[in-house]
């Protein structure tokens, strides 16, 4: 579950490195994940990232999951 595995899980640090700004954990997640499927990660990239994740909860049993991968468009 990290660099060079089958899966990596927090290449950013999550909430660990960030802290847990409330509202706004959400959106350093989605931010992460689109980095990474764009290939703009810099030194965090995930090499062939294509598909990812993203899990957060919140105050009064709050959930969201939500999936994101990456599309047949290049970068120019």
């Amino acid at each position: 579950t990290t660099y060079g595995g089958e899966w990596v899980v927090n290449p950013s640090g999550g909430l660990i490195s960030k802290g847990h700004p409330l509202g706004a954990t959400g959106l350093a997640q989605c931010s992460e994940l689109v980095w990474q499927l764009r290939g703009d990660a810099d030194a965090r990239q995930v090499d062939g990232a294509s598909i990812g994740l993203q899990h957060n909860l919140g105050l009064g049993g709050a959930a969201v999951v939500t999936m994101y991968r990456k599309t047949g468009h290049s970068k120019s």
